[in-house]
């Protein structure tokens, strides 16, 4: 939980800079729809269209790929980490792990409880499920997480004609497919790597509620500041 709250910490500027792209781009999609239209089957002219566009609105598309480019390259070394290191149960595994680690105050004197809650961090939900049947919840927690930042992410005021939009389609297809795929992965690879994932989704939660608001959420939010 602490590395993660860590890094996304680090990520705040770059995530920070994503969610303002998507919200901007949200915006000006009825004008780039009608780009669409005007320049229909001239594709020269619709990307010097569109270039001008994102130009007046100080709008960058590739800004939104750096956040989840950086994050690839830690979700692959925490996975690593959680089936070869965390499942360590030996002396002489702790030994060929300190024989790697460059600083001494990081070394390890005894073989370490590698559970929260009673639940193996690099076990599946999967794999405990016989034993354990709360589980389930993991997986659970994780897409619906998932999923309220999902619908969020997505406008407050739906865009006309977004249907005919793929940009808006996908998104809209993304809400539910995205939180359900996430909540599979998160059922067969190891507990820790869901402990991550709902970390990220919480402050990712609250960085996009901060920085534009609860988006396409708004009338959830509403009901429950009702409900209070």
């Amino acid at each position: 939980i602490l590395l993660t709250v860590v890094i996304k910490l680090l990520l705040w500027p770059f995530v920070s800079t994503q969610i303002k792209t998507a919200t901007q781009m949200q915006k000006i999609t009825p004008l780039m729809s009608a780009l669409k239209e005007k320049h229909k089957g001239d594709k020269a002219k619709l990307n010097e269209a569109m270039m001008k566009l994102y130009k007046e609105h100080g709008v960058n598309p590739a800004a939104g790929c750096l956040p989840l480019l950086i994050q690839m390259p830690i979700i692959i070394s925490l996975y690593n980490v959680l089936n070869s290191t965390v499942s360590v149960t030996s002396i002489a595994g702790i030994n060929k792990i300190n024989s790697i680690l460059y600083f001494d105050f990081l070394h390890l004197n005894h073989i370490w409880d590698a559970t929260l809650f009673s639940l193996k961090l690099g076990a599946s939900p999967q794999s405990l499920l016989n034993a354990s049947p709360v589980v389930i919840l993991v997986p659970v927690v994780t897409g619906v997480l998932q999923f309220i930042l999902s619908k969020m992410m997505m406008p407050e005021v739906p865009v006309k004609n977004a249907k005919d939009d793929f940009q808006s389609a996908f998104q809209a297809q993304s809400l539910f497919i995205f939180p359900v795929m996430i909540g599979f992965y998160s059922f067969i690879l190891p507990i820790g790597l869901s402990l991550y994932w709902n970390t990220f989704s919480l402050f990712g939660i609250l960085q996009q509620y901060l920085l534009v608001g609860p988006g396409g959420a708004k009338p959830w939010f509403d009901k429950i500041k009702k409900a209070k």
